[in-house]
């Protein structure tokens, strides 16, 4: 069997709207979807099998619950449900292994309650080893006037092209072929501040002149890409500004944002790059975080 899709549920609404966002991607993507409960509990002397049937009563409900839902939205996809034993961010994590990629609810800035969201989801970003897709309640999805004529909307993927990385772009491309959609890929970067050119450098070039070079090494790392998944409409995009802001701002009216995270060879350390963070904590569409060496 191919590797599921899998979603985290808790019953929280981000949970559930994660599982519908999860049942449409096993349908594109040809996959079953795994619905996953966590019950990490701690049953107090004399209590456990009366503690353990009730927090197997309610994991079944909550199966169910976002079982009916995804059904509902798609009838057509394959799913089973599990549930596990132990704390939920070790338990999601360990998911992510073997998932296409693993999806959880998150509510972004500033409301950090719930099972799925805040810590344990930033935790589970920063040690999966696959990729990590939140999807929010309560995300907007206005359209461009491009998008309304045409009924598409933009993959997304933020590169640095002096460190890409083939699996945070191949997922990219496989999420746009998948949705028939344009991928927009973008590279933000910064004008040199004259205080920091070291001797010999150059601080006379103009924006205009910065920018296409920057969108020449861009062309050159999309290119092996753009030749395998030439079925994909590719749009390259450089911005002068900050990395997370020129990602926001893409993303207002994007399908799917895509970015990486690289895996820390210090595994006590669970933290994302400053982008990754401010991204997945702001952006209103949902966020791939593709993790990588």
């Amino acid at each position: 069997m191919p590797a599921p899709v899998a979603v985290g549920i808790d019953g929280s609404p981000e949970s559930l709207a994660a599982a519908e966002w999860a049942a449409r991607e096993a349908v594109l993507r040809g996959r079953p979807l795994r619905l996953l409960h966590a019950r990490n509990w701690h049953p107090r002397p004399g209590e456990a099998e009366i503690t353990d049937a009730a927090g197997r009563h309610r994991a079944r409900h909550l199966l169910r619950q976002a079982e009916e839902r995804v059904r509902t939205a798609c009838p057509d996809v394959r799913v089973y449900d599990e549930q596990v034993e132990g704390p939920a961010s070790a338990a999601l994590v360990k998911a992510s292994a073997d998932a296409e990629p693993l999806v959880l609810g998150s509510r972004g800035l500033g409301r950090i309650t719930g099972l799925l969201v805040g810590s344990v989801a930033l935790e589970v970003v920063a040690r999966a080893t696959g990729p990590v897709v939140l999807v929010r309640a309560d995300g907007t999805t206005g359209e461009t006037r491009e998008a309304a004529r045409t009924g598409r909307r933009d993959v997304v993927l933020g590169v640095d092209v002096t460190e890409p990385c083939d699996e945070v772009i191949e997922f990219a491309f496989e999420a746009a072929r998948a949705r028939h959609a344009r991928l927009r890929v973008l590279h933000a970067w910064r004008a040199p501040d004259p205080l920091t050119l070291g001797p010999g450098e150059i601080g006379l070039v103009s924006d205009p002149q910065r920018a296409e070079e920057w969108l020449r090494f861009l062309a050159a790392v999309i290119q092996v890409w753009g030749d395998k998944y030439a079925d994909v409409d590719v749009l390259r995009t450089v911005v002068d500004g900050r990395p997370s802001d020129a990602l926001l701002k893409a993303a207002s009216d994007a399908e799917l944002l895509v970015v990486g995270h690289r895996l820390t060879d210090r595994p006590r350390i669970a933290r994302t790059g400053p982008v990754t963070h401010t991204v997945i904590q702001q952006a209103v569409c949902p966020v791939a975080v593709v993790p990588h060496c």
